[in-house]
């Protein structure tokens, strides 16, 4: 499979993996991003996908920077139609400042297969060992 990626901005970064068997790609800040304690906020990448039909692009943390910096990746799909800049919505969990600056790794995306399916609503649904049991179910 090839993934079709557009810089649309000369200053951007392809994404990558920094090992051969790396399941995501990195992607990368196009500009210095200054995210402050409790802020949410969109990180450009300068880049466009074409993701073929039938996957989507699944944006998730970088661990070192969510468990070191208490930086997450917020709603984070991809769709294969969508043709405009990949962003990456962050928030800063920490009680510190945090930079992204132009090059860094913010977050990866991996690429996975989706599988269609048909909506079918019904009037009830087949019952299971779990039931309706939530949250905290199964305990400790």
């Amino acid at each position: 499979m090839i993934l079709r990626i557009k810089k649309l901005d000369p200053a951007a970064k392809l994404p990558s993996r920094a090992h051969e068997y790396d399941a995501g790609l990195d992607l990368y800040a196009l500009e210095k991003t200054i995210l402050k304690s409790g802020e949410r906020k969109a990180v450009r990448t300068g880049i466009a996908l074409e993701i073929p039909e039938g996957y989507v692009g699944l944006i998730w943390d970088k661990s070192g920077i969510a468990i070191k910096e208490g930086i997450k990746t917020l709603g984070g799909v991809v769709d294969a139609g969508y043709r405009g800049e990949v962003l990456v919505g962050t928030i800063n969990l920490s009680a510190e400042e945090y930079v992204f600056e132009a090059g860094h790794k913010v977050a990866q995306i991996l690429i996975q297969k989706v599988e269609q399916m048909e909506i079918e609503e019904v009037s009830e649904l087949t019952d299971t060992t779990r039931g309706q049991g939530g949250f905290g179910s199964t305990g400790k």
